[in-house]
């Protein structure tokens, strides 16, 4: 396994092959309960947290948290699968079960956060794997990383697939005080045989919608990231109403659709399953992603528009997608929301 592989980014006081942390800091543990049988967690000590995203990019911010490398999730077409190839990991079933976890981040994001070279830039969480997955419940970094960042007034946005945010509600509650924050639930579709394959170590879509439904009623709007809306399986008409529906009744804020993409490492391991489950569906898929890894912008534009049709159709909007929320203080009016449909984020 090679830990001298994670580097940081090039910086005036640390060179850009500085490991962010040394194969002495690793600590490797099983546990034996139920809920982690046949997962190793590599307790490492990091020297940063804050990671700059690449300037290619397609995401809408520049720094991002992530606690967690690797993902008991075990989604199929996750894209980060390809990140554990970078430590001579497995991205199949190694990227769900060889988990790494910064022991160390909510100390190490404070110090960073108070240091004179940060700005307050947003922070971005949960985008590249889920900070809510399960290992939070034993670990607990959450608590810590939105304490330093409550604490330090700094923008924030989570996107989780995970039900134990509603564990940090409190804090949540108190960073919207001080600071914008977004919070993002990911339900790509509802239908539950689907979700048991494809997904297998998510909570159920029906109780992601419930934390929708509880940050909403707790001050906290939550927009949804429809994703990933899967070509010929949970893209029909029916199964888009039923999916925003069920999101419009949970009070979600907004809806934002992205169709499934297929990067090296998540390709090899999704067309697998796909293989196995849907055997009939493979050389459609070769055609649909024959040239790259993303769907054709024509079927893109498809589902777009099917869904902001519909989440007018049941009344969720104005479509702002991921827009960082701020409580306002008393007596301050709410600016008017613009008129028509807007373009939607990925958080």
């Amino acid at each position: 396994m090679r830990w001298e592989n994670l580097t940081a980014e090039a910086r005036h006081d640390r060179p850009a092959d500085a490991a962010l942390f040394g194969a002495d800091a690793v600590t490797t543990r099983t546990f034996d309960t139920p809920e982690f049988a046949g997962i190793t967690f590599h307790e490492i000590r990091a020297r940063s947290v804050l990671n700059r995203v690449p300037g290619a990019s397609r995401m809408p911010f520049e720094w991002t948290v992530n606690p967690y490398r690797g993902c008991t999730h075990a989604c199929v077409y996750c894209f980060a699968r390809k990140t554990h190839s970078y430590l001579d990991l497995d991205t199949g079933v190694g990227f769900d079960t060889q988990i790494l976890v910064k022991v160390n981040a909510p100390e190490v994001l404070r110090r960073q956060l108070g240091s004179s070279h940060w700005h307050g830039d947003h922070v971005a969480m949960g985008t590249n794997v889920d900070c809510y997955q399960r290992a939070e419940g034993r670990y607990r970094l959450m608590p810590g990383i939105l304490a330093a960042l409550r604490d330090y007034a700094n923008p924030f946005s989570i996107l989780t697939k995970g039900t134990l945010i509603l564990r940090d509600l409190e804090l949540l509650r108190q960073a919207a005080e001080v600071t914008e924050i977004g919070v993002s639930v990911s339900v790509g579709f509802t239908d539950p045989g689907l979700w048991r394959t494809v997904e297998p170590g998510t909570p159920a879509p029906e109780r992601r919608l419930d934390v929708v439904r509880t940050l909403t009623e707790h001050g906290i709007g939550v927009g949804v990231l429809m994703a990933p809306v899967i070509p010929f399986l949970s893209d029909e008409p029916a199964q888009l109403r039923a999916t925003v529906r069920a999101i419009a009744a949970a009070g979600a804020t907004s809806v934002t659709p992205l169709a499934l993409h297929l990067r090296p490492g998540a390709r090899e391991w999704f067309m697998a399953w796909l293989g196995q489950h849907h055997p009939h569906l493979v050389r459609r898929y070769e055609r649909l992603y024959a040239d790259g890894s993303y769907a054709p912008k024509w079927y893109q534009r498809r589902i777009t528009r099917q869904v902001h049709e519909l989440a007018e159709e049941y009344g969720i909007g104005p479509a702002r997608g991921g827009m960082p929320r701020r409580i306002r203080p008393p007596g301050q009016e709410e600016e008017p929301a613009p008129a028509g449909p807007t373009q939607l984020t990925l958080i």
